[in-house]
Parts: structure tokens; C-alpha cells; sequence
């Protein structure tokens, strides 16, 4: 892990840590075992921790964060000039909760639906070529 990221997931508090990590591992998970997704490169962008399908370009940046001034809350955003949130609201209409078109939000003291997640997790990641 490089160390500006590893610096960023050490300075949450360890609640929203321990549910970034999840976050983390699901992401890596999904690209790991999705098909022209390649090598996921972790890097920092907003100061957010971003993932990347750098290697193939198949997908669009996901990152993840948590703001101080929503404790409860942390969340997975997308770029907002594509599609994604539309699609997974039309796919997930009640699962999650929804910022415009950038983030799902989660409550840190709700279990997420991770199914539906890992679907939207890999609908980003194959973005552009689902595009095609």
C-alpha cells in the first residue's frame, strides 16, 4: 500500500477505518474477479482514496471517504459527468441512499446490502467498456 494512502486510512477515526477497509477490500475483490477489469492502481484524489482501472482504463475512478461533518456517514462516489448513480438507483432504488449524482451513502450503524454493492462496484469498474 503507498504510504500517503496508508497515512490517509490511519487518520480516520477507527469506526469509519474499520468500514473504509470493507469498502476497500470489496473493491479490490470485485475488480480482482471481474473480467477486462486488470490491476486496480489505489492512489489518492480530492484527498479521497481512489481506485483506478489504470492498467485498462475499463472503468471510471470510485473513491471513498468519510467527512467530519457527517460522522455517521461515509460513502462511495463516482464521477459525477457519467451515468452510474441513474443506473443504480433505476437497479436499487431502495438498498441505498443516494447524494445527487456522485455518491451512495452509507450509515455506519446499517449493514450495507453487499450484493447489490458488488454490482454497482463492478459497473464502474467496467464503465466505459459497457459503453461501447
Amino acid at each position: 500500500m503507498d504510504k500517503t494512502v496508508n497515512k490517509k486510512i490511519e487518520s480516520y477515526p477507527d469506526p469509519i477505518k474499520k468500514k473504509l477497509l470493507y469498502l476497500r477490500a470489496l473493491i479490490l475483490d470485485v475488480a480482482k474477479n471481474t473480467d477486462g477489469v486488470g490491476l486496480i492502481e489505489e492512489t489518492l484524489k480530492w484527498d479521497q482514496l481512489s481506485y483506478l482501472t489504470s492498467e485498462t482504463k475499463s472503468g471510471t475512478t470510485i473513491r471513498i471517504d468519510w467527512r467530519p461533518k457527517c460522522p455517521d456517514e461515509y460513502a462511495l462516489y463516482v464521477n459525477c459527468k457519467t451515468n452510474l448513480i441513474d443506473q443504480y438507483t433505476t437497479l436499487f432504488p431502495e438498498e441505498f441512499s443516494y447524494e445527487g449524482n456522485r455518491a451512495v451513502v452509507f450509515n455506519i450503524n446499517k449493514k450495507i446490502p453487499e450484493n447489490a454493492l458488488r454490482t454497482c462496484i463492478q459497473i464502474a469498474l467496467r464503465y466505459h467498456l459497457d459503453k461501447k
